[in-house]
């Protein structure tokens, strides 16, 4: 199989009527990328991959592959495969002839297309299945013929909404494992819509986060966990605090600012802050230590609403005034040395170091 190409969309835009579902959307994506659009149900993500396959039309914009313009062109003339989420199989054929079907459209002669059929069904460690029909397949196995089928035509990229929404928990481990294994090897483009932030972040090497049509933050995995571009991207990927409020003061390179119920906060001062603006800023759950005091705009008393233990560390959820949640993430160990209750009050601490100023959303 030969390398993908790069994927390129351009103010691409899609209405419903008088429904904007993506909203002049640009992205790059380089040959070779296992990218993740991920986001909430109606964020765009499902659309913009079909676009992307030619399922969709689009409204306005473009989508390149490689050198070449495919806004007009048909599935078939694109040099994309697309996986969907029902695997579509069909029922009265054997695994084989399920594989085979696309180049038996195409008119391809029956050993041919078999024997290609079966190259494919090896490469998803399905050979040994090969006549078994639908019906005698578990959900895996399933969705493992549906890839070989996809993979038959060598696209230049692969697109997959939802693949593993399907499967249980131990075997969706299993199954982006192999994913990724089989996009390693073809090096071509995998692009794969998901709502799930520990999928994206198992799997890519890009993950574009949409919200309202827009795309939030396109960066690798580590980027998007530990600099979120924006409060949405913060909430949404979990495991952040967003403190928002005004800007009372900047000085020495530290921005000080008031949340509503009266607590003042620092960070570390960025271009385009000025008195009076409205800012956010993300502090991670697992930066906030338990203190026995707090520095003043490093640091807030919080009230414990809940406790939940996940094995390697416990996660409180906290009040405080002018803070609508806040969260800590308390190693095992540690917790259980001092053990808190709910109603207990709790000195919060991090430093200006761990703290990060996110932009407005573009989809706001």
């Amino acid at each position: 199989m030969g390398k993908g190409a790069d994927i390129e969309l351009i103010d691409v835009t899609k209405r419903y009527g008088a429904a904007l579902a993506v909203d002049r959307v640009s992205l790059k994506i380089p040959a070779g990328t296992y990218c993740c659009l991920l986001g909430p149900s109606g964020c765009g993500k499902t659309t913009t991959l079909r676009m992307i396959a030619g399922h969709e039309s689009i409204t306005e914009g473009d989508v390149r592959l490689g050198p070449a313009v495919v806004t007009e062109l048909p599935p078939a003339k694109r040099g994309t495969a697309m996986m969907f989420q029902s695997y579509a199989l069909f029922p009265h054929l054997d695994t084989v002839d399920n594989v085979a079907f696309s180049l038996k459209m195409k008119g391809a002669e029956k050993t041919a297309r078999r024997t290609k059929a079966l190259e494919m069904l090896k490469l998803v460690q399905m050979d040994h299945l090969a006549e078994r029909r639908p019906a005698q397949l578990s959900g895996g196995q399933q969705q493992r013929v549906a890839l070989a089928r996809a993979l038959i035509t060598d696209p230049q990229a692969l697109l997959l909404d939802e693949p593993l929404s399907a499967l249980d928990p131990f075997l969706k481990i299993k199954v982006r494992q192999e994913l990724k294994r089989l996009q390693n090897r073809l090096g071509i483009s995998f692009i794969h819509v998901t709502h799930s932030q520990e999928e994206a972040m198992a799997l890519s090497d890009l993950v574009v986060v949409m919200n309202g049509g827009r795309i939030e933050q396109a960066a690798t995995p580590r980027e998007v966990f530990n600099r979120p571009a924006t409060a949405f991207v913060a909430r949404f990927m979990g495991d952040h605090n967003v403190l928002a409020g005004r800007v009372t003061s900047l000085a020495d390179g530290t921005v000080t600012f008031e949340v509503p119920g009266g607590a003042a906060f620092r960070a570390p001062a960025e271009e385009g802050l000025e008195p009076g603006a409205p800012v956010e800023i993300a502090v991670r759950t697992d930066r906030v230590r338990l203190a026995d005091m707090v520095m003043p705009g490093c640091g807030l008393t919080g009230l414990v609403q809940n406790i939940e233990y996940h094995g390697q560390k416990v996660q409180l959820a906290l009040s405080a005034p002018g803070v609508d949640e806040f969260s800590v993430q308390v190693p095992e160990t540690a917790f259980f040395e001092t053990p808190l209750s709910v109603g207990d009050a709790v000195p919060l601490a991090w430093t200006p170091q761990d703290v990060h100023i996110l932009r407005p959303s573009p989809a706001a």
